[in-house]
């Protein structure tokens, strides 16, 4: 067997075509043969100049076989064998969409190991642009902010794990520029609309203990819907939160993890709604707190709390805000009424606080306005 080339060996040549081409060893396929890859330049100084950039990029890298599968064959393996059982059901769906409708159709036959930065950008730009092509070839419109930054992440995660598969020296995602969060205004309700909104919410039997505990707790939509009773401890009147119900496609439910790891959490209940729970437990005949109003079996689907929702600020003649909107309600009142950044952080299941405060910068403004003032107030006192 011939001697192993050592990785970041290098090759010169000049070609027939009058132009040099510097060659280097970046890696092995699995028989021992060497992985190549190739600069050319117009003079011989300026392809040192690129073979030198070469073999500090690839020092102390040796390369697998993966390098030579296209976006579209590592895509597919990579949902197949990392993410499948690592992510919601929900979730692969629309990675497995995004990837699909919006990646392959442009990027998706490119090498990895040839897909550049100047590749990845100029998708997102054409993405922004135009959206994808249809099956008639024409353009589509132009995708949202919020679905390009989607396919960004998904393809930035996707390119991390080849570079630690040993597929690719460095991430072409790397160093591309994105839109900015562009994220769909919040609807709070105020005092009064609130006050509207419960009136009707207790005229209703079968969904007041749902809705007076969301707007008490400020749980997402699967998570309240995926509460059990072993959750909830009466003698200290805590709740945990440790599981959340999505839509499955096709109909049916799915219980789950929380969104993120910060998202399993538990929390201090107020009075009231550890007394409403109290009550409704011992009525109860299902392990869901709040359980399908046909098959007590199964949890509440997220989609029937929405729908419910929608028709009661429908009666209650308000705006028709999202279900998502119930919890900034509660964490816009929850700021206002004196409870701080780092504890509301830790009862929506936030991942730091610096998250609460830039989410609800329109509450926070106006706590450290009132904060100079006492400051100023306390200060005239002693000065």
């Amino acid at each position: 067997m011939a001697k192993k080339r050592p990785s970041g060996d290098g090759l010169v040549r000049k070609r027939s075509d009058g132009r040099w081409e510097g060659r280097i060893v970046a890696g092995h396929k699995e028989d021992g043969k060497p992985i190549f890859r190739s600069v050319f330049a117009k003079s011989q100084r300026e392809l040192m100049d690129k073979l030198h950039n070469q073999i500090e990029l690839h020092r102390d890298v040796e390369l697998t076989d993966g390098y030579n599968l296209t976006l579209s064959q590592w895509l597919d393996k990579w949902l197949a064998e990392y993410k499948t059982y690592t992510i919601r059901e929900s979730t692969l769906r629309s990675y497995r969409g995004l990837s699909d409708h919006y990646i392959k159709p442009y990027l998706g036959d490119k090498k990895l190991s040839a897909i550049t930065t100047a590749d990845v950008q100029k998708l997102y730009n054409f993405l922004k642009a135009n959206g994808r092509v249809n099956e008639h070839y024409e353009k589509g419109d132009s995708l949202s902010d919020s679905v390009v930054r989607a396919i960004h992440m998904l393809l930035h995660q996707a390119l991390n794990e080849a570079v630690r598969q040993r597929f690719i020296v460095k991430n072409p995602t790397d160093g591309t520029v994105i839109p900015k969060n562009n994220y769909a205004p919040k609807q709070i309700l105020t005092d009064a609309q609130l006050e509207k909104f419960l009136d009707v919410v207790c005229a209703d039997p079968d969904w007041s203990d749902f809705f007076c505990t969301e707007l008490t707790t400020g749980l997402r939509k699967g998570e309240i819907c995926g509460l059990r009773w072993q959750d909830f401890d009466e003698a200290t009147g805590r709740l945990q939160i440790h599981r959340s119900v999505t839509e499955r496609k096709g109909g049916g439910v799915q219980v789950g993890q929380t969104k993120t790891n910060a998202g399993s959490r538990v929390i201090q209940l107020p009075p009231s709604t550890v007394e409403l729970l109290k009550a409704r437990k011992q009525k109860s005949y299902s392990e869901w707190i709040f359980h399908n109003l046909t098959k007590p079996e199964l949890p509440l689907s997220p989609a029937t709390a929405y729908h419910r929702m929608k028709t009661l600020l429908r009666y209650a003649g308000l705006p028709s805000i999202r279900f998502h909107d119930l919890r900034h309600t509660f964490a816009t009142h929850a700021l206002s009424g004196g409870v701080d950044a780092k504890t509301l952080s830790g009862i929506l299941g936030h991942t730091n606080a610096s998250f609460t405060v830039d989410t609800y910068t329109h509450v926070t403004t106006d706590m450290h306005h009132r904060a100079s003032g006492i400051v100023e107030d306390f200060l005239s006192e002693i000065m």
